[in-house]
C-alpha cells in the first residue's frame, strides 16, 4: 500500500529558495498554545545552519494557556478550539494579517518510528533522477500499521551494492540501488481530532510536524545532527524525543509523562492548589538538592476549607524531594526507550533539552547523571524578532515549524495538489500506464 493512501495529514509543497513568504505556525501543547507569524526572506547558505534557505523574522505572536488537552491529545474539543482561536487572533492582530492556513505540530498520539529498506536493479547504469524516483517509489509501497497515520517519510541513506551510508548517489554506477526509509507515525484519531480543532476555526492545515523533529530543526547545529544527538522535548503532558544521526532524524518516540505530572505531585505533596503548585515549581523548583535547601523556607497556600487564607511554610528541600523522583522517572523512561530501540549507544554522546521542562533548575545536571551523556539546553536558532520571554527552550518547537518548509523537499511525498489531480481524473488509466512503461523499460 502506498504512503499516499495511509497518510491522513496533508503534504506541504516545498518552499522556493528564491521567494519571500509569510508563514503561520501553531504549536498546540498540553500547557500552552503558541501561534507565530513570520516573514521568510531568502539568505545565502550558512556553515552553521546548513539547509536553511530563509531567515525568519517574527511579525506576530499569540500565546495562550492550553485547555482541552491531556497527554498531547484533545479531550475537550470546544475548549481546545477556544484556546486556538485566542492564540491565532492575538497573532493576527500583531502581524496585521489574516491567517488562512498554518503548519501544525503533533506532541501526543503515541509517536513512533518504523524503518524500511528497498532496492532496485541498475545493471551497471548511472544513477539519475529517474532511478532515484524508482527506488523511493519502491520504498513507498509499505504503509503504516492499521490505526496509524504517517507524519514524515524521510530517506535516511542510500546504498550502492555493498556500499552504505551514501547521501546522494546521483551520477554513481552500480548493480543495485537501495534506500533506507524512516517513517514517523502517530495515532490516526489523535491527528484527526487535532486537525478538526484547527479547521473548526476556519483555518486550513498545511502540514503536521512531529514535535521532536521540529525542536531538532530549530535547536540543532549541523555538526550535532551529523555526529549523533538526542533531542528531548520536555512538554507539559508528554516528553517526546528524537534521535538525529548523519544529518537526519532516524528515530522518534514519546512517553505520556511531563511537567503537568510534576505539578500534580507538588499539589498533592504540599496540599495546595494546582495553580499555586505550578507557581512553586516555576519559582523555586529544582531537581538537584543543595546545602541551603533546608534553611530556605517557602510559603505554601493551604486548601483548607476552614481557613482559605492560611499559609504554611515548608523548607525548599521538601519541594525538591517531591520533584526529583518524578523527573528521574521521566528520564529513565527516555533512557529505557532508547535502549529498547537500539539507540542506547548509537545516538552519540550528546543530549539537547528543549520544551518548558528544560528550564527547571538542575535539569541538565540530572539528565547528565541518568543518561550518562553531555547535556545542553537547546534554544531556537536563526530567528529574529522573538521577544525575550520567547527565546528559551519552550519555543524551540514553534520556531522549528518555521524551518520545516525549508526542508520539506527531503520527504518522499506527493504535494497536496496531487489529491486534487486525482479527483479531476488527471491521474487516470493512461497516466498510470505511462508511469508503468517508464519504470519497467
Amino acid at each position: 500500500m502506498s504512503f499516499r493512501r495511509t497518510s491522513l495529514t496533508p503534504r506541504m509543497k516545498p518552499l522556493s529558495a528564491r521567494k519571500n513568504a509569510i508563514l503561520s505556525v501553531l504549536d498546540v501543547g498540553t500547557s500552552k498554545v503558541v501561534c507565530l507569524v513570520a516573514r521568510l526572506d531568502p539568505v545565502p547558505e550558512s556553515d552553521t545552519l546548513r539547509g536553511r534557505t530563509h531567515k525568519a523574522q517574527i511579525i506576530g505572536i499569540g500565546h495562550q494557556r492550553s485547555r482541552g488537552l491531556k497527554g498531547g491529545a484533545i479531550v475537550d474539543l470546544e475548549a481546545a478550539e477556544q484556546s486556538i482561536r485566542l492564540a491565532v487572533d492575538a497573532a493576527e492582530r500583531m502581524a496585521k494579517v489574516e491567517i488562512r492556513s498554518l503548519i501544525l505540530n503533533m506532541t501526543g498520539g503515541r509517536l513512533s518510528s518504523e524503518s524500511y529498506h528497498a532496492e532496485i536493479p541498475l545493471r551497471g547504469a548511472a544513477v539519475g533522477q529517474h532511478e532515484m524516483n524508482r527506488v523511493l517509489e519502491a520504498a513507498s509501497h509499505t504503509g503504516a500499521r492499521p490505526g496509524r497515520t504517517i507524519l514524515h517519510s524521510l530517506p535516511t541513506g542510500y546504498a550502492l551494492d555493498q556500499i552504505k551510508g551514501i547521501r546522494d548517489p546521483h551520477g554513481m554506477v552500480g548493480e543495485k540501488l537501495g534506500v533506507d526509509m524512516h517513517l514517523i507515525t502517530s495515532d490516526q484519531n489523535a491527528v484527526r481530532n487535532l486537525m478538526l480543532a484547527v479547521e473548526r476555526c476556519h483555518i486550513g492545515v498545511e502540514a503536521v510536524v512531529a514535535s521532536p523533529y521540529a525542536a531538532g530543526l530549530s535547536a540543532l547545529v549541523d555538526d550535532e545532527a551529523d555526529m549523533g544527538v538526542v533531542v528531548v522535548d520536555c512538554g507539559g503532558g508528554t516528553t517526546s524525543f528524537g534521535v538525529f544521526a548523519q544529518g537526519a532524524i532516524v528515530h522518534a518516540d514519546a512517553v505520556a509523562v511531563g511537567g503537568n505530572h510534576i505539578t500534580m505531585d507538588i499539589a498533592r505533596g504540599l496540599s495546595t492548589t494546582l495553580t499555586h503548585a505550578e507557581r512553586l515549581k516555576t519559582l523555586y523548583g529544582s531537581t538537584i538538592a543543595t546545602a541551603s535547601d533546608d534553611r530556605e523556607m517557602i510559603a505554601v497556600a493551604s486548601v483548607d476549607e476552614d481557613d482559605r487564607d492560611a499559609v504554611n511554610h515548608v523548607p525548599k528541600s521538601h519541594l525538591v524531594r517531591i520533584m526529583k523522583p518524578r523527573v528521574e522517572e521521566i528520564l529513565e523512561f527516555v533512557r529505557d526507550r532508547l535502549k529498547s530501540a537500539g539507540f542506547g549507544t548509537e545516538a552519540g554522546r550528546r543530549i539537547v533539552l528543549t520544551g518548558g521542562g528544560a528550564q527547571l533548575t538542575g535539569m541538565a545536571d540530572l539528565t547528565r547523571q541518568v543518561l550518562s551523556k553531555q547535556v545542553r539546553i537547546g534554544r531556537p536558532l536563526g530567528v529574529q524578532g522573538l521577544p525575550e520571554a520567547a527565546r528559551g527552550p519552550s519555543f524551540a518547537a514553534p520556531v522549528g515549524l518555521l524551518v520545516y518548509p525549508q526542508v520539506a523537499s527531503l520527504e518522499h511525498f506527493e504535494p497536496r495538489s496531487a489529491g486534487f489531480m486525482q479527483a479531476t481524473g488527471t491521474d487516470g488509466y493512461f497516466s498510470r500506464m505511462g508511469r508503468w512503461f517508464r519504470d519497467s523499460f
